[in-house]
């Protein structure tokens, strides 16, 4: 067994630790950017009161009455509907929500989101709080284990996450050979899939379904996968430069740490501008959770089959790869160029109204008030623009906010500029191509996905998610001889499949 030397320990934790609280030697520079929550002098919101109780339930169709119990957090049991029936053939109710509209698989103390007031909290934190004060692994331990980190316990932390940043050569060499054109998510997919290879001693299927009682099995995964997320997104980036991976440093802050992995060029003396480090770290806090969206929900899904914790969260990436989720900011670029200058904004206003433009960043599936994050973000973009530089498209940004919030036509729809509107601006002035947001948006929600993989272990109402479906299709036929059927014009078949122009020039050839 390797003897580590308590020194060497102690001056590392020391050494992240120092990092760490760097950043806050530039509060009085982020004072005018980050304003002071005024979470307090608005009018309270209070917590939901007790709605528990009883529904009686009168089926028209029998004449029978049925009674279904009401949780305190006003919630019934999809289950107690199938006892409403009709009869022998019928199997009750189901309730049919496509995109869970209005469905609670699950029950969480880890985020709170009211729409309707633009409220966001993390663990009972406003986030407007914790992006002004915080750190994002300080954030990330909040999420995780329920309270903000002693200060020796954020050491601790800080350091086991340090100690377990490097990535294995392997995986390393796997990003290496992927395409030169690969996408960074795609990349960042396949390496989180891949980590489960490497680390068999976390894989349930090999180890007993048992394996993730143990607390210190979860917590190892969980550095491992904080630590390793910026260095695999690093190396992705990279690649796309055609530069090889750059070792992370134990001395530097996370955002910093991540930086430096971007653009040190191999250089160990090399240190990142810290207030931009601070920008990416605030960015990380807004970013780290956000309730039960596409991919936490897909990461609480496979996990719920008892697969292994990197395969579960390689499918949550690959959830957060679709355009509709991590790639919505990307689309507000795309719009902001299109729009071009403010001249153009009242005839692009038009257009949306009359459905033939569409408006990204602006609406969200839960929020009908101004995202808390967008609030937060807008400020950081003139921190940012001060380092290195305007981009001319913030002028149509903000803008087109102004213009949108001034008309009836999106106040009345409740449609408010959303985190994406501002972000993919923030990104672009820090010179990350725009195939590369989304991965930005994975190193932070890793926290996330992993608080709520380590809810759903301990919760005793974790069932393997296996949804109802309404069937629609025929009902029954038989089976027909190949040489006896029929062929009919109005039946779905394979369509016309491309042939390249080099399968066409082989096909040309002779002995084919």
């Amino acid at each position: 067994m390797e003897i580590v030397d308590p020194s060497t320990v102690a001056r590392g934790r020391l050494a992240v630790l120092s990092a760490h609280l760097s950043p806050s030697i530039e509060s009085d520079a982020f004072s005018a950017v980050i304003e002071p929550s005024c979470v307090f002098s608005q009018p309270a919101v209070l917590p939901p009161s007790n709605v528990k109780g009883s529904l009686t339930i009168i089926d028209e169709r029998t004449g029978k009455r049925y009674q279904v119990q009401v949780s305190e957090e006003g919630t019934i049991k999809a289950t107690d509907l199938k006892k409403i029936t009709t009869g022998k053939n019928d199997k009750g109710l189901k309730l049919y929500d496509p995109g869970y509209l209005n469905t609670a698989p699950v029950r969480s103390s880890i985020c709170y989101i009211d729409g309707d007031e633009g409220i966001l909290r993390y663990r009972g934190y406003p986030i407007e709080e914790l992006a002004e004060g915080s750190s994002f692994l300080e954030v990330a331990y909040l999420l995780m284990y329920g309270n903000l980190p002693f200060e020796s316990q954020l050491a601790d932390w800080e350091f086991a996450i340090s100690q377990h940043s490097a990535v294995p050569q392997g995986i390393l060499d796997i990003i290496q050979a992927m395409p030169h054109d690969a996408h960074p998510m795609g990349v960042l997919v396949s390496a989180m899939s891949a980590l489960s290879v490497f680390h068999p001693d976390a894989n349930p299927a090999l180890r007993g379904q048992d394996l993730y009682k143990s607390k210190q099995v979860r917590d190892k995964q969980i550095v491992r996968i904080l630590g390793k997320a910026p260095t695999i997104a690093a190396a992705a980036y990279l690649r796309m430069a055609g530069r090889p991976p750059i070792l992370p440093s134990s001395n530097l802050s996370y955002s910093e740490n991540f930086l430096y992995m971007l653009d040190s060029l191999g250089n160990r003396s090399y240190k990142p501008n810290p207030r931009l480090a601070r920008v990416l770290d605030i960015l990380f806090i807004l970013h780290a959770e956000h309730e039960m969206n596409c991919s936490t929900a897909a990461a609480r899904h496979l996990a719920s089959s008892g697969v292994d914790v990197y395969t579960a969260l390689a499918g949550a990436v690959g959830a957060l790869y679709g355009p509709l989720h991590g790639g919505a900011n990307e689309a507000v670029l795309k719009m902001l160029s299109e729009i071009g200058s403010v001249d153009n904004i009242p005839d692009f206003i038009e257009g949306v109204k009359n459905r033939k433009r569409k408006m990204s960043g602006f609406g969200h599936r839960v929020y009908k008030n101004y995202d808390p994050r967008a609030k937060v973000i807008r400020k950081l973009a003139e921190e940012v623009f001060s380092i290195v530089g305007r981009d001319p498209l913030i002028e149509v940004a903000v803008a087109l906010e102004k213009a949108a919030l001034s008309d009836d036509y999106f106040t009345k729809r409740k449609l408010y500029p959303n985190v994406d509107f501002y972000s993919g601006l923030i990104y672009r002035a820090m010179g990350f191509p725009t195939e590369f947001f989304p991965v930005l948006f994975a190193i932070p929600r890793m926290a996330g996905y992993l608080s709520h993989w380590r809810e759903s272990l301990d919760d005793p109402d974790t069932k393997i998610m296996r949804p109802a479906q309404v069937y629609t299709g025929v009902w029954l036929r038989h089976y027909m001889p190949l040489k006896e059927r029929m062929v009919a014009d109005t039946t779905d078949k394979l369509g016309q499949v491309s042939v390249s122009n080099a399968t066409r020039r082989r096909l040309a050839g002779s002995g084919v």
